[in-house]
Formats: C-alpha cells, structure tokens, sequence
C-alpha cells in the first residue's frame, strides 16, 4: 500500500514542480493535488481502522496524513484562489515534524533510507514555507527543480523499488542517497539560485507537494 501511495505522490510532485517553474497553470495542477491528497487521507485511515494497538503503523498513519492534507489544502486553494499564506505555514509544520519521523525511521524502525527521505522532505516543505509563507518569491525557481528532483529520487525511485522488492534498508544505501541529494540540491542552487540570471519564476507560486508515503508511514 505504501509503494501505490508513493508512486503518486511522485506524480502530483512532478505536475507542482512543472507549476512552479511556470509549465503548469496553477487551476489545471489543482485536481490532480485534490485526487492524491484524498488518497493519503483514505489510506491512512483504512491503516488507522486495522491497526489496533500496533503503535508503528499508527505512525505510519500520521505520517502520510501530514502529506494528505498539504495536497487537499493546495488543491482547494488553488481552485478557491485562496492566498499562499495559510499553505505556507502548515508546510513549516509539516518540515519540523519531518524531522522527527526522520528519527523514527533512523533508530526505531532502522530504516535507513526513508530516514534520509525525510530529511528530505522536511528540506522540500521547509522550501514551500519560504515561497508560500513568506512570500519570497525569488525562491521559486530553485524550490521548483528541488521539488522535481524530489518527485523521481524521493517518491519514484523508492517506490518502484519497493514494487519489485528491491528496496534496501541498509545504512550504505542511505550514505550513498544522502550524498546524491546534497549534490543534487547543490548543483541545483547553483544553477537556480535567487538573482541567478536567467532563471526562470512564475508569476504565480503553488505549493507543491512530499512527500508523500514513506514505508514507515509518510
């Protein structure tokens, strides 16, 4: 279930990174958030419903709620035309909760991996605060192929590995993804950074999206 969900979320992540980076209308991106935010609400409750006293998939639940409601919430502002703000400073929630489910996933569910995803994704929502909250829009470009880059290495790859039980939960695997992501980000401010010439914002800012399902329960 978490593999399907992940997929998804890599979906709704790529059409934001397109609507960041000016590819995408903001209205035409919004029913894809609203499809995939209701997906992480209705599968964390079904997990909610079968989990009983099982404390670790409770918090898988609450992981992917976090993400469910970041996509509902873009979606309907985006078609209510609502303002950036209030999206904006739930995503700084969402990024300082990240890093505490990054430390379940490090020295509780010894996962590795998504450990270092969430760290990821704590960074990507931290990103969607500065756009959206704090309205600093020379941000938008890098936070768009940030969030591109997150689609495919932090939702697409895990997820297809999962799908063919190629996923590891190894601390080597780890190092080398959170090698890849620092160069990546890096690479990316550098080609993207605020007063960059060249670089590329839309008019209009959109939040994006996680993150998204982890496998212990984003």
């Amino acid at each position: 279930m978490a593999s399907v969900g992940l997929l998804y979320v890599g979906a709704v992540l790529f059409l934001n990174a397109m609507m960041l980076l000016g590819r995408v209308e903001a209205r035409a991106a919004a029913v894809l958030n609203l499809f995939v935010g209701a997906m992480q609400v209705i599968l964390p409750t079904i997990l909610l419903v079968n989990a009983g006293d099982d404390v670790s998939a409770i918090a898988a639940a609450a992981g992917i709620y976090l993400f469910g409601f970041t996509y509902l919430y873009v979606g309907i502002g985006l078609l209510a035309g609502l303002d950036t703000t209030g999206v904006g400073w739930f995503s700084l929630f969402v990024s300082v909760v990240a890093i505490v489910f990054a430390g379940i996933n490090f020295f509780d569910a010894k996962d590795h991996p998504f450990g270092v995803i969430w760290l990821c994704w704590s960074f990507l929502w931290f990103l969607f605060f500065v756009v959206l909250g704090l309205k600093r829009d020379e941000f938008t470009a890098f936070t768009g192929w940030v969030t591109l880059a997150a689609a495919w290495g932090t939702a697409v790859l895990p997820a297809f590995l999962l799908l063919t039980d190629h996923y590891s939960t190894s601390g080597a695997f780890a190092a080398v993804f959170a090698v890849a992501a620092v160069f990546v980000v890096a690479g990316l401010w550098v080609l993207a950074r605020p007063g960059r010439t060249g670089a590329a914002a839309p008019a209009e800012p959109a939040e994006p999206a996680e993150p998204a399902e982890p496998a212990t329960g984003a």
